[in-house]
């Protein structure tokens, strides 16, 4: 008679976020973020001129995220926005439709402020690079610069992020996920995949 296992693996939640080995939990994500924040400040000296722009849909919450550490430091508020890439990516062909997202540039405009972009994973550049696009239509900033949560490597761009969270040797056949409260219900970041994996992306937002 076969001998029940002492540990069965608990069953996956279809609902819930994709399985995976968590490399960052939320304490961890908290950090980075918090890293990232003094690591602005620092360069720029301070929040004058700053404006942060998330890409969505990830890059968004983070940005908000980060402006709020950045205004517990400083006692001032630093204007956040949204910069949607869809219709200047250069995959439009090959892919299936996107959904658009918004673009919200806040009143003060872009022109003569740093700019910094965030975003959850740094991947191939491309996504970078549409953004950076999209920001010549709506306005001139001084400089640009890019803050990440997780950099994973196999740039297809000349495109270096100025801020990153965590670098993460990846592979190419793998998945790296970034789970917001936001959209999620909980914060972490995952990588999944082995090398007898499908090497094809499925989620949109990791073709970057």
């Amino acid at each position: 008679m076969p001998v029940p296992s002492a540990d069965p693996a608990p069953a996956l939640d279809p609902a819930g976020p994709p399985a995976g080995r968590t490399v960052l939990d939320p304490r961890d994500v908290s950090r980075a973020l918090t890293r990232i924040a003094h690591e602005i400040l620092e360069r720029n000296k301070g929040a004058h001129d700053l404006v942060l722009l998330g890409i969505p849909s990830r890059g968004v919450p983070l940005a908000r995220r980060i402006a709020a550490k950045i205004a517990a430091v400083e006692g001032n508020e630093v204007p956040v926005g949204s910069l949607d890439v869809t219709m200047y990516r250069d995959d439009l062909r090959m892919r299936p439709a996107r959904t658009l997202m918004p673009t919200e540039i806040p009143p003060g405009g872009l022109d003569g402020k740093v700019v910094v972009l965030v975003d959850d994973v740094l991947f191939s550049g491309r996504t970078i690079r549409a953004a950076l696009d999209a920001m010549n239509d709506v306005g001139r900033p001084q400089s640009v610069r890019l803050a990440v949560l997780v950099d994973r490597g196999h740039r297809e761009l000349p495109i270096r992020a100025d801020f990153v969270g965590k670098n993460l040797p990846t592979s190419l056949v793998e998945s790296v996920r970034v789970h917001l409260e936001e959209f999620d219900g909980e914060d972490s970041v995952t990588i999944s995949g082995s090398g007898f994996a499908d090497p094809a992306p499925t989620d949109p937002e990791e073709t970057r």
